[in-house]
């Protein structure tokens, strides 16, 4: 099934030998909990493998040459998972500003969130616009991080916005629309990754994803090295973006 890839990676490829370079990659970082299980672990044991996982990913984003890292760290269907859990995934997320922030600030890394901050504890609230705000200069990789984000939500929260601004119906258009998103000023994702071998959106970009390709591998996110980042940029290169076009349209384009 095209994007499913169970091969071990070709590590013969270099960045050099990539005709196209996703601009944009999106990442549902799903599995961390069923790693855990496999391996007689609790659920928290599995989030915090993922954490440090993310590491390296950002490390070969660059790279690679990948401009834009967007990660789905905490949906708001997530709020429904037991408190304990929901609390430990907020001590995760504060635990790595305060780790990371620095070292991810002198390495070039702009760092956005996108989704809701209200419901977060005050403190992480904080922490995240603060790391938002030290790093806003940077231009060598942008991490957007979704936390407390649904696409449904952020559909929602645009349309309240265009109708308090005054907008008139006949002026609303697509990019209006995206205009009042979260990832306002950034193109659309490229490529949407998902790990652990899950077929779904989970409400992650439903928007800005309609013409993005997608990449599904059994992988769990814990496991999801750089080498299987590599190979899912080699099975992008694979496909034909076509944007509604035929074969035809974009042999003269």
């Amino acid at each position: 099934m095209p994007g499913i890839i169970k091969e071990k990676p070709d590590m013969s490829f270099t960045p050099e030998s990539l005709v196209r370079v996703p601009r944009h990659v999106a990442i549902i970082m799903d599995g961390n909990g069923r790693w855990a299980k496999q391996r007689g672990l609790p659920r928290s044991a599995g989030h915090q493998q993922g954490t440090e996982n993310l590491r390296q990913i950002l490390k070969a984003a660059v790279e690679f040459g990948v401009e834009i890292l967007t990660i789905y760290a905490f949906s708001t269907e997530n709020w429904k998972r037991p408190r304990h859990e929901v609390a430990l995934l907020m001590r995760i997320l504060e635990m790595v500003i305060d780790r990371e922030l620095r070292e991810l600030n002198e390495n070039g890394v702009q760092i956005r969130h996108i989704g809701e901050l209200d419901g977060m504890p005050e403190r992480l609230q904080r922490k995240v616009r603060e790391a938002c705000a030290t790093t806003a200069q940077n231009d060598r990789l942008i991490l957007n991080v979704a936390f407390n984000y649904g696409g449904r939500d952020e559909i929602v929260h645009a349309v309240q916005h265009i109708i308090q601004a005054g907008i008139a119906p006949e002026s609303v258009t697509e990019d209006l629309i995206s205009s009042y998103l979260y990832t306002s000023g950034l193109p659309d994702p490229d490529l949407i990754i998902r790990t652990s071998g899950e077929f779904r959106l989970s409400n992650f970009l439903i928007w800005q994803g309609s013409y993005s390709e997608y990449y599904y591998t059994p992988v769990y996110w814990p496991d999801f090295n750089k080498q299987e980042f590599w190979q899912a940029l080699v099975d992008y290169n694979h496909r034909k973006r076509r944007f509604g076009k035929t074969d035809d349209q974009l042999e003269q384009e």
